[in-house]
């Protein structure tokens, strides 16, 4: 298929039709393709971030209406668990988007379309373009059709989300403040790694690595938790 055909048939899949077919190219466009393309093109970074807000609404909403009697801990912990990469990663099967992504040679080779970073950074560049085109309700109506009717706060206890872990341990104390910093990126397009420093009112308290911002994060967190001596 070309792109024209393959964003229609995106499309189809996904249940919605874009007004606006210039956000569904741009969403599905990776890096390494915009990169390599002959035409100026905008990578799906931007939309990536939009969207992953976007995500967090909606499924803080859902859940925040469909558990009234959990605490705030677990529902953010429900929350992490539903909108994680590895989440992700299984929605976007459902649309086979990984088959769909624009994606430059070196990816293409290497596995890009079955690399959870990058179909999960697509998929929330979709919603994203979702929003931009049919407004939050078309946002909401996409993002719910992905979210198990069977969920329960139980279900997120296996789930080690350490950067949460680590904001319910700094909220302790209100003046706190915690950030997350790049400190370096390297590596080729399909297979970049990633160094995020945890910041703790400016000073570093955890370093991570990993292939996508998300997991180097994480792995940061987990860092700074054991410093502490918490088992996140």
């Amino acid at each position: 298929m070309n792109e024209n055909e393959s964003m229609e048939h995106l499309q189809t899949l996904m249940g919605y039709s874009f007004k606006n077919k210039e956000l569904l190219y741009e969403a599905l466009s990776h890096s390494s393709y915009a990169n390599e393309s002959k035409k100026t093109r905008r990578s799906n970074e931007r939309l990536e971030f939009l969207g992953d807000s976007v995500l967090s609404i909606v499924v803080s909403d859902h859940i925040f209406k469909h558990f009234k009697h959990i605490p705030e801990g677990e529902l953010t912990k429900l929350r992490a668990s539903l909108v994680c990469e590895s989440s992700l990663f299984e929605f976007s099967k459902k649309i086979d988007l990984g088959a769909h992504i624009f994606l430059g040679r070196g990816e293409e080779m290497t596995g890009g379309r079955t690399r959870p970073s990058i179909v999960s950074d697509a998929f929330e560049a979709v919603i994203a373009a979702i929003y931009l085109d049919g407004g939050i309700e078309a946002a909401r109506e996409y993002v719910l059709q992905f979210i198990p009717k069977d969920i329960t706060p139980a279900g997120a206890k296996s789930f080690h989300d350490f950067k949460t872990v680590l904001q319910e341990v700094i909220q302790r104390n209100p003046e706190e403040k915690v950030e997350y910093f790049l400190k370096s990126e390297s590596g080729p397009d399909h297979d970049k790694r990633f160094v995020i420093q945890v910041l703790l009112n400016g000073c570093v308290i955890g370093e991570g690595e990993g292939r996508s911002k998300k997991s180097a994060e994480q792995a940061a967190a987990c860092q700074a938790l054991r410093l502490m001596g918490i088992d996140g």
